[in-house]
């Protein structure tokens, strides 16, 4: 059964950091593009960024501010995917899932995506 899991979300201080990791399981992903969303209450999931499998590529999604500078996105190894995130600010809060996606062109589309995680809550205090 193919699963990803998220760990490393919490309760951090406005301008802290966190770094989110998520792992695959049951095949490999090595030909996916992994991505990351947040959804926060009342809000449509959103895009924030994602690495190609064939390039290795990274893209970041524009929420508010771009989140490229504050926001880094890494694949450990074939089954590992991070989200270093610094200077978090409180509107950073939100639930955030991995995701895994075959197409590498559509790394911002939901709907592109193939396999999801369960998400792991990241809350930002001010």
């Amino acid at each position: 059964q193919q699963q990803l899991v998220e760990s490393g979300g919490g309760l951090v201080q406005a301008g802290g950091s966190v770094r989110l990791s998520c792992r695959a399981s049951g095949r490999t992903f090595s030909r996916y593009t992994m991505g990351w969303f947040r959804q926060a209450p009342r809000k449509e999931r959103e895009f924030v960024a994602a690495t190609t499998w064939d390039t290795g590529s990274t893209y970041y999604g524009y929420l508010g501010d771009p989140v490229k500078g504050r926001f880094a996105v890494s694949r450990d190894d074939a089954n590992t995917v991070s989200l270093q995130m610094n200077s978090l600010k409180p509107e950073d809060t939100a639930v955030y899932y991995c995701a895994a996606s075959r197409d590498s062109g559509r790394y911002r589309f939901i709907t592109s995506y193939d396999y999801w995680g369960q998400g792991t809550q990241v809350t930002v205090s001010s």
